[in-house]
């Protein structure tokens, strides 16, 4: 378990935690973590069929999780609105850079979840419309934010846009670093290819640099 260096109500949780010793911060969410920490190794570990690649659906979390790189907050309560959100999310977001600094290799793996247990259904819309919010402001930073709840999210795989790929137990913002391969989560948007220039300019991937030439050049 980790404490926020300047907040003492503000702690995150490691994988090592949710074992049978818990400490006492964790002891009233252990089952939603350890909801959390088996539909990661159970699903974005995992290939799936219907994703329309091979690997994992997420190539990053198995090494995250082995190198003691994941982090989960929780934020008990009912989100009563997108701005409430936003706002129970900020201090994680400098957090985040100070436990996972630009350039560093260990950065690339680091996660930090932000879980909402409590969040109904009709809560949903209120964590979509934060992480909408959000985004530019992440990306300009060099860092990804993404949704997962069990609506799931109403965006579409990359390979597959029959397949809602963002669905998971329990509702939640995720952070980490952004690299080379999200070009494809940010080309439709001009600030983001900005960003994204700005950050991997001179190391776009060979199978991405005539998407990201096109959409450079048009840039106004």
């Amino acid at each position: 378990m980790i404490r926020h260096p300047d907040r003492d109500d503000l702690v995150l949780f490691e994988m090592g935690d949710l074992g049978r010793t818990p400490p006492p911060e964790a002891a009233g969410h252990l089952p939603v973590l350890r909801t959390v920490r088996e539909w990661m190794g159970e699903y974005l570990c995992r290939p799936l069929p219907e994703l329309g690649r091979r690997g994992a659906v997420c190539p990053y979390t198995s090494t995250s999780m082995d190198k003691g790189r994941t982090f989960l907050a929780v934020r008990p309560g009912h989100p009563a609105d997108p701005e409430e959100v936003v706002h129970s999310v900020r201090p994680y977001r400098e957090w985040f850079m100070r436990l996972a600094p630009a350039g560093e290799t260990l950065s690339t793996y680091t996660t930090l979840m932000i879980l909402f247990p409590d969040a109904r259904r009709e809560d949903l819309p209120a964590i979509d419309a934060a992480q909408a919010a959000l985004k530019a402001s992440y990306v300009s930073e060099g860092l990804m934010i993404g949704e997962f709840h069990p609506g799931p999210p109403d965006k579409p795989g990359l390979w597959n846009p029959d397949l809602r790929p963002l669905s998971s137990p329990v509702a939640m913002l995720v952070i980490r670093r952004m690299v080379a391969t999200d070009f494809p989560f940010l080309r439709d948007d001009d600030d983001h290819v900005r960003s994204y220039l700005s950050w991997f300019g001179d190391e776009v991937p060979s199978h991405l640099r005539e998407s990201v030439r096109a959409a450079a050049e048009s840039l106004s």
